[in-house]
């Protein structure tokens, strides 16, 4: 298989991780293109958010869906970020194609995670917004506008207070005042990272969480606290599409979710093993290289 691969323009957090991938492509022989442009059977980036020296991945990524060609995504995981990393096929959370629907229960020990029990009760409703300039809001209104959107469809059904969380790397100029028991608490970011570091911390009172795609909804549903999300969203299965029920969230066994889920993220030492990738490449011969 012919691949084309970039790492110059990933991260810093990416670097090991485009190693382990390259290790893993070379000792299943397949042709690797790093960093050159090659037309070649597949290409393989980091990220689907067009931001900084990574806006130099759209143009790879349009140039191969054009074409009808599969792109590989990496990226950071939401399992345990910085050490587990997500690899799919055209696209990222649910619009990206894991190669899992055969999975079991022996990964998700792995994340050292336990699901909390559902929560019951919680002061406020948190609303997480995005980054605009990623693929994945390609089609979506502006920031402001969404989180405007979700306050206004929210208040038809309760009073409950409302928390806006912008992105760490998406600030905005949202107005609260316009709105009744609205507030807006920026992510305490990590500076090496720019990753937030006080989620879980933000969680605490959470009585529910609002989110388009991202991968904070799964820490919310790990931790118990039911989530409104998109069809793009991994938490789609185990979560809420419709603020009608948002005073009885829906709250099923999420057990079977988190051992799929467990299958779209992998740690550097299994990726340098090749483990995904004999999943992918499998995946890619079967259904994107016919």
């Amino acid at each position: 298989m012919k691949i084309e691969i970039w790492p110059q323009f990933g991260p810093l957090n990416s670097n090991k991780i485009f190693e382990a991938f390259i290790q893993s492509l070379r000792d299943s022989n397949e042709t690797l293109f790093v960093n050159k442009n090659a037309n070649a059977d597949v290409a393989v980036i980091w990220s689907v958010l067009w931001q900084g020296r990574m806006r130099n991945y759209q143009r790879i990524w349009q140039q191969y869906r054009s074409l009808g060609k599969p792109v590989v995504v990496l990226e950071v995981g939401g399992l345990r970020r910085n050490e587990s990393f997500k690899i799919g096929i055209n696209g990222v959370n649910a619009k990206a194609d894991f190669a899992n629907e055969n999975f079991d229960d022996k990964r998700w020990p792995l994340f050292r995670h336990t699901l909390q029990p559902w929560r019951k009760t919680g002061n406020k409703i948190i609303i997480l917004g995005q980054h605009h300039t990623s693929e994945q809001w390609v089609g979506m209104p502006s920031m402001n506008k969404w989180f405007e959107n979700q306050i206004n469809e929210i208040r038809k059904y309760t009073d409950r207070k409302i928390e806006l969380r912008p992105h760490p790397r998406n600030a905005i100029g949202f107005n609260v005042k316009k709105f009744t028991n609205v507030s807006i608490r920026y992510p305490i970011m990590d500076k090496t990272t720019v990753d937030d570091t006080d989620f879980k911390d933000a969680l605490r009172d959470a009585y529910a969480v609002v989110n388009y795609s991202s991968n904070p909804a799964m820490e919310a549903v790990i931790n118990g606290v039911p989530v409104f999300v998109s069809k793009d969203s991994l938490c789609h299965e185990v979560g809420n599409t419709t603020f009608e029920n948002i005073n009885n969230p829906v709250k099923p066994d999420r057990q079977n979710w988190a051992n799929k889920l467990s299958y779209t993220e992998w740690f550097a030492n299994e990726i340098k093993e090749g483990t995904p990738w004999k999943r992918i490449k499998k995946r890619l011969e079967e259904k994107y290289l016919k």
